[in-house]
């Protein structure tokens, strides 16, 4: 089981702050951030960064107060979470998923522009 697998959305809450900042956070600033965005209460915010850091995808840092950082970048994270949804719902196969998107109307018009052009300047590379 990969670090990505034991996260959960209340703890990707967390983990976004972090991203969002690529720099240490204080426990004050994520605290304020959730309780306005979320109306979460302390112990909860406590608690959820405890779990991060039991889990290993973040650590903490003493200064004046805690601040933390991700041991786990977003990129790295979202890999292996659509890598893992691939599986498990398109049988590993990423063709079989964009399919699904564009039947079900998720896929404007101008995504299936820029697609065919990020595949068009990839193909030029070999």
């Amino acid at each position: 089981m990969s670090l990505s697998d034991k996260i959960s959305p209340a703890e990707l809450e967390v983990m976004h702050i972090l991203w969002e900042h690529n720099s240490p956070v204080s426990s004050t600033e994520i605290r304020r951030r959730l309780q306005t965005a979320k109306g979460w209460e302390k112990s909860t915010i406590l608690t959820l960064v405890r779990r991060l850091q039991e889990k290993g995808v973040l650590s903490a840092e003493k200064r004046e107060v805690l601040y933390y950082s991700a041991n786990l970048g977003e990129q790295e994270y979202t890999a292996a979470q659509t890598e893992e949804m691939v599986n498990k719902l398109y049988q590993g196969s990423a063709k079989n998923m964009v399919a699904a998107l564009y039947q079900g109307g998720r896929l404007t018009e101008k995504d299936i522009r820029e697609l065919k052009e990020l595949f068009r300047v990839e193909g030029q590379d070999e």
